[in-house]
């Protein structure tokens, strides 16, 4: 497993180093990531007014910082720059907009101690995207609103990359999970009862890459990678940013990582939004993945794409 810092190889090269296992760094940050993030942080001190953002856990009680988080994670997707600033960090990160296609970016959360770690903030235990149902060439873009350290960042299991773990992604189906489970994510505050993919075998979490850099520093890697939430150690609330891009010749192509452990049904392939003109993938594509389950539920009149959780 190879980390590049600031490559400067094209887009096809660097997609096939990270479906091999390999991570890229950008360090200084584009300035999209930049004005990503300047966007993130005026939601977020708009939302808890004269309190520090990192600090509210020591003001405010968990169910209280849930229900800001359940209105302000949705404003954040749904705002008018945040589709055209992801845009901007593909351009510049050398992305072919009318072939590359992404998903809406998410805030994420990461409370000090037991806080707030499920629903709304749920600390993701160590798991792959391709567990819930995301593609093989799905590429996952993360990077911090805030300054972190190593105690509260994101961390990569590289002993995962090839070898298979027992797990309960074969329970997973994309289209149910949007259906039954992720609306109501701010209504679980103590403990997280909806049904998500995890290991059912002990993890070794080291060896482990904790993925720190700079505000708007954002790191590429797998969807297969294996990947989880550092539990939060310091006293600031970690605030992140993540999407996810795919390529449209390697959807048509079915490339992408090897598929060692993942049993999940559906897929998320209808999210992604065209670099151009933000229209879907090509009906066609989309078919490729899909496996009938799509048809057994109903769909919420709020698509996936624009809701706050996972």
């Amino acid at each position: 497993m190879n980390i590049f810092v600031d490559s400067v190889m094209t887009d096809d090269e660097r997609r096939k180093e990270i479906y091999a296992g390999s991570i890229f760094a950008f360090s200084p940050p584009s300035p999209s990531a930049l004005q990503l993030c300047e966007l993130a942080k005026e939601l977020i001190r708009e939302a808890f007014g004269s309190l520090d953002p990192q600090t509210v856990h020591e003001k405010l009680p968990a169910e209280e910082s849930a229900r800001i988080l359940s209105v302000l994670k949705p404003k954040f997707i749904h705002h008018p720059k945040s589709k055209d600033l992801v845009r901007g960090m593909l351009r510049e990160s050398g992305c072919n907009l009318e072939e590359t296609y992404f998903d809406v970016p998410r805030m994420r959360t990461a409370f000090p101690g037991d806080y707030l770690k499920s629903g709304i903030a749920y600390a993701f235990h160590p798991h792959r995207d391709t567990w819930y149902s995301a593609p093989f060439c799905q590429i996952n873009w993360w990077m911090p609103i805030f300054d972190i350290s190593p105690d509260n960042s994101m961390a990569i299991h590289p002993k995962y990359w090839d070898n298979p773990l027992k797990n309960g992604s074969s329970e997973y189906n994309y289209h149910k999970w949007n259906l039954e489970s992720r609306s109501n994510a701010a209504q679980h505050v103590k403990t997280d009862t909806r049904v998500q993919p995890r290991p059912e075998e002990p993890v070794e979490l080291d060896p482990q890459i904790r993925l720190v850099c700079k505000v708007g520093g954002a790191y590429l890697f797998s969807a297969a990678q294996l990947h989880s939430t550092v539990p939060n150690t310091t006293n600031l609330i970690r605030y992140s940013i993540d999407f996810r891009t795919v390529h449209r010749d390697d959807v048509l192509g079915r490339k992408g990582a090897p598929n060692i452990d993942s049993a999940c049904t559906g897929t998320t392939m209808g999210d992604y939004l065209r670099g151009t003109d933000l229209a879907h993938l090509p009906a066609e594509a989309i078919a490729l993945y899909q496996d009938g389950t799509e048809l057994q539920y109903t769909q919420p009149a709020l698509t996936p794409t624009l809701q706050a959780g996972r």
